[in-house]
């Protein structure tokens, strides 16, 4: 968690806050989307994390993936603004959020990936078709993930269609 909201939450303890995020859905030359197993609740998610402040959204988002995976991105594309009661999300030990969720999509990236022991039970690269169980995936992520499996779905039809 960030030092902004660790300072904000010895203000207003456990009560909601909205959190301003990042993340990025990382996809491989094969084809397969990174997961992160997060330490605070064992669930998959995407690499990210919350804005800092004078950081730019895509600043926060390339920052959450070095720290959380090894690697670094080189190209980001919006993919999507998530907000809203889906995004509402109350973490193991009380604290409450909404989160204001900006996701960018890259292929471009280098590195290896290399777990943070703080953030990261595990990282691992999955098949869009064969991803965790939604109950196995981060709550707050569940909704971008599923736009993103639809949105694969699409452009193979798509692409189907067009050969």
């Amino acid at each position: 968690m960030s030092n902004y909201v660790m300072d904000l939450r010895k203000i207003v303890g456990h009560r909601p806050l909205v959190m301003c995020a990042a993340g990025i859905i990382i996809i491989d030359y094969q084809g397969r989307i990174l997961l992160q197993q997060r330490t605070d609740n064992g669930k998959w998610g995407i690499p990210g994390g919350a804005l800092e402040p004078g950081e730019t959204l895509e600043q926060t988002a390339s920052r959450e993936v070095l720290e959380e995976t090894g690697l670094t991105v080189d190209s980001l594309h919006f993919f999507g603004t998530y907000s809203g009661q889906e995004l509402h999300h109350k973490y193991p030990n009380g604290d409450e959020v909404y989160i204001v969720s900006v996701v960018y999509v890259s292929d471009d990236y280098h590195g290896q990936l290399a777990l943070d022991r703080d953030e990261s039970l595990d990282l691992s690269f999955f098949e869009i078709n064969n991803l965790p169980d939604i109950e196995e995936l981060n709550p707050p992520d569940r909704v971008f993930i599923a736009d993103f499996q639809k949105r694969y779905a699409y452009a193979l039809r798509l692409i189907q269609s067009e050969g």
